[in-house]
């Protein structure tokens, strides 16, 4: 038995090795390129560590992939045949309880574990960020937010990655609309840490629900330098900066750096395509043409999007397939995306209460044709399609920024398809939150010249 860097006890074969698991831990935080360096060394000094092998499990599936689901369940029964020999603690076994929860597709269930083992383990910082990104993609901003409370009386300068914690705070804040707070805590994390590309994020977040453009760019400027060992975390802060270029007008700067950052390395992971989607789709609806950028994640969205791993990837990739074929004049590759997600929201995990089948029948399934309808034109078809399911759209997960892209497309919608009435409506809801946003005030000018009905 050691004690980790907080002074938690763990299973380890040596202070060697669990240095190396800090070291791994810390640079997950900190979204570092070499995590899963540090995580090989880990497990070279000690190939019996039952947390590495299941923080293994966990990174494995943070890539929302299928395939690489049987690799987590491998690495869940290497931590579970570790424990066997070693022993556990019984915060150890509850990780692994979260592991397995989470293969087993019930997002919430492994939520509540991590949560519970901050009860008993305040100072857990991998339950944290873990419980952090399940209660994210539930859509339960209530719950990101409490997960963080509950633990932080425990923290302090004294703690080592306190300042982890204010970018987790910072963010659970923002998402429930504390925006004064959410920038302090932000602020506050950088000052400590200028790499610490989360509390980064949570700020430009402020700063976008805001309509803060033109002090959003700059603060991401000014600290691209620090993230030189970023993994591709970093591409969707430049998706924030190409936010709030946008909403300046500055349109050329915006198509440069998605090229140049944004998309520059034309990857496959599943966050990367939809900063790319969510752009290019902002970009058009503005009047912009993008080109031939559709083609190649309309390509690897076919590909990927039948893994349904994620419903809010599944929306992306749907509007992703829809553009490309539209440029094709074919859709069949939109149609097959649609059966896909239609066979899984119908299917075994969904009887066996999976929370992203569940999420597909309730919500998705509705997105995704709202989406396929507004890319071939039939904008009432779109409403109809979305309109009556817009209040479980907190389920697919993703941030109130992201998920705006969907209350952008409904409005746009309701506007081509000469809906004043509810175009004028749904502007001035969003109004309410977005005061001084420029697409805003574009949008309702519209709106106000539809006919009457």
């Amino acid at each position: 038995m050691q004690h980790d860097i907080r002074g938690l006890p763990q299973t380890a074969a040596s202070a060697e090795a669990l240095h190396a698991f800090d070291a791994t831990v810390e640079a997950y935080l900190g979204f570092e390129l070499a995590t899963g360096d540090r995580l090989k060394e880990t497990l070279a000094l000690d190939p019996a560590m039952p947390l590495a092998h299941g923080l293994k499990g966990c990174f494995l599936l943070l890539s929302a992939k299928r395939d690489l689901a049987a690799r987590a369940a491998k690495a869940l029964a290497d931590a579970k045949a570790a424990g066997a020999r070693a022993g556990l603690t019984p915060r150890e076994a509850r990780h692994l309880a979260g592991l397995e929860a989470w293969l087993a597709g019930d997002l919430a269930a492994a939520a509540a574990i991590y949560d519970t083992v901050l009860l008993a383990h305040p100072h857990d910082i991998v339950a944290l960020k873990l419980a952090q990104y399940l209660h994210f993609y539930l859509g339960d901003a209530p719950a990101l937010r409490a997960s963080v409370a509950r633990p932080f009386y425990a923290w302090d300068d004294g703690v080592p990655g306190y300042g982890y914690v204010l970018g987790l705070q910072a963010f659970a804040l923002e998402e429930t609309g504390d925006y004064g707070a959410a920038e302090a805590a932000g602020r506050d994390a950088v000052a400590r840490n200028p790499g610490d590309i989360w509390a980064a994020h949570a700020v430009a977040h402020v700063m976008e629900m805001q309509d803060r453009p033109a002090e959003g760019a700059p603060w991401i400027d000014g600290l691209e330098p620090a993230w030189a060992g970023c993994n591709n975390f970093a591409y969707h802060v430049y998706w924030h900066r190409c936010l709030f270029l946008l909403d300046q007008g500055r349109t050329e700067e915006v198509l440069a750096h998605y090229d140049t950052k944004v998309r520059g390395d034309l990857s496959e992971e599943y966050l990367d395509i939809a900063n790319a989607v969510a752009l290019l789709w902002r970009l058009e609806q503005r009047g912009i043409d993008v080109g031939n950028r559709w083609a190649e994640l309309a390509e690897k969205s076919a590909t990927l999007g039948g893994d349904h791993m994620l419903v809010f990837a599944d929306a992306h990739f749907m509007m992703a397939v829809a553009a490309g074929e539209a440029a094709k004049g074919d859709d069949g590759a939109a149609e097959a995306l649609l059966d896909s997600l239609e066979r899984f929201a119908a299917g075994p995990e969904c009887a066996k209460g999976g929370t992203e089948a569940g999420v597909a029948r309730d919500i998705g399934l509705p997105l995704c044709r709202a989406v396929l309808a507004h890319r071939r034109g039939r904008y009432g078809e779109a409403v109809e399609a979305l309109l009556p399911h817009r209040p479980a759209l907190n389920r697919i997960g993703g941030s109130r920024a992201q998920r705006d892209l969907f209350e952008q497309l409904l409005i746009d919608a309701a506007v081509k398809a000469g809906k004043a009435p509810l175009a004028r409506a749904l502007l001035s809801e969003r109004a309410d939150v977005r005061r001084a946003n420029a697409w805003n005030r574009e949008m309702a000018a519209l709106a106000a010249r539809l006919p009457a009905q």
